[in-house]
């Protein structure tokens, strides 16, 4: 991927007097004909800073149109139906070379992206998840066949991992990687192994060293044990994770409140289970201030949730902090407690307060990617080009942003 100096991230105003067609309903289409007006004018304040990168003007103009196309044309997003769309003589071809063929960095525009998105709605986290792409055939670039989670053939489709900046008004992709497997690979590749957990570590470190955004507790949503190698990755680097992790995950027991079973290596849930006497009811912190324009499904009352102190096998006995990972189970109480089990880089203390907040961040990124992202076209590029594809997701995340931008308008910007 190339790494460009230029295009510093240029903040976006949100003018004051928009027209009132931004009060959009969630879930209603960003293009319907009574808000096209409305449509344009965010689309060029957007571009403005968006496109800051792109010196040329044809380019620029190529990107507003890309963006309208992705928020107007119903259905599938390939470069055909916006075309059609759009019309005018020879408009395929042009969009065609804009995102396939031209040389424009993608790279500064997810600068200027992310710029945006702080302005308009600070992340509380960065949600890190795989999205997976089936396709029909095998031509398209980074495609493989994934192993299903139950017999089957297997998958054929592209994988991605993106990072997503999270907060209670919602959640917008910003940055993504690509998997293209190696030439002559297993038949049959991991979904959700350890690769990913390597791209999506790599992902959130290219935002702090050389995108030089400030950090963000990390929410990983790897699936498995893949995670533990990126929590301490991203961990070594300064950042704060947390993980979702499966009950047989072994675990050192670094706790003292846990009688019995300090220093005993043993999987993730049998501590937790150890642990129910220590469950607490826990409201989730994290809210900030202000209010959530869309709301984070909260989970039914009564949540309760345990913390133990724990390490990760194979790590040296040390009383350092840093050395230790909370785990936190939660969930409703009931016979099926925890709902859910994570490992986080908290204090023990914050961990049982913070890490259903995150949760719920993760499910709100998870259903924003499925309702949002494939509305605008995240998974729609049939192209065979690797920039093409970067070019294409980075322009689709961006209408994403938009789209959320209008449903999130509050009433007095009438």
């Amino acid at each position: 991927m190339k790494r460009s100096a230029e295009g510093r991230p240029t903040a976006v105003r949100r003018a004051a007097g928009a027209p009132a067609a931004f009060h959009r309903r969630a879930g209603a289409s960003p293009a319907s004909r009574e808000d096209r007006p409305a449509t344009d004018i965010l689309l060029a304040r957007l571009a403005d800073g968006l496109f800051s990168s792109l010196h040329r003007s044809d380019q620029r103009r190529k990107g507003t149109d890309y963006l309208r196309g992705l928020l107007s044309t119903p259905g599938r997003k390939s470069i055909r139906n916006m075309a059609a769309l759009m019309g005018g003589s020879g408009t395929g071809q042009s969009l065609h070379h804009f995102i396939c063929s031209s040389t424009w960095d993608w790279v500064p525009v997810r600068r200027d992206l992310y710029a945006f998105v702080e302005r308009e709605a600070p992340p509380r986290a960065w949600v890190v998840r795989p999205m997976l792409i089936p396709k029909s055939g095998r031509h398209s670039v980074g495609v493989a066949r994934y192993a299903p989670d139950s017999e089957g053939p297997g998958l054929v489709a592209q994988q991605a991992v993106g990072v997503w900046m999270a907060s209670p008004a919602g959640a917008v992709p910003v940055h993504w990687h690509l998997h293209v497997p190696a030439p002559g690979g297993p038949d049959l590749a991991d979904a959700s192994g350890e690769p990913t957990a390597d791209r999506a570590a790599d992902a959130c470190l290219e935002l702090l060293s050389e995108w030089g955004v400030p950090a963000r507790p990390v929410v990983l949503e790897v699936e498995g044990a893949a995670s533990v190698p990126a929590l301490r990755r991203l961990r070594a680097a300064g950042l704060c994770p947390v993980a979702r992790i499966p009950g047989d995950l072994p675990l050192r027991v670094t706790d003292p409140t846990l009688v019995g079973h300090t220093g005993a290596v043993l999987p993730a849930q049998r501590i937790i289970g150890a642990a129910r006497e220590l469950r607490r009811p826990v409201r989730a912190a994290g809210g900030g201030p202000g209010r959530s324009r869309v709301p984070v499904r909260r989970p039914a009352p009564p949540e309760l949730a345990a913390t133990v102190r724990t390490a990760l096998p194979g790590t040296p006995s040390s009383r350092r902090p840093d050395s230790e990972y909370a785990l936190v189970g939660f969930g409703a109480s009931d016979p099926d407690w925890p709902r859910e089990l994570w490992l986080a880089a908290l204090p023990a203390q914050r961990a049982a307060a913070e890490v259903p907040y995150f949760s719920r961040l993760a499910r709100l990124t998870e259903h924003q990617q499925r309702v949002v992202g494939d509305r605008v076209g995240l998974r729609d590029y049939a192209g065979r080009s690797f920039a093409g594809w970067h070019r294409h997701t980075t322009l689709a995340s961006a209408a994403h942003a938009a789209a959320l931008l209008s449903e999130w308008a509050p009433p007095e910007a009438a």
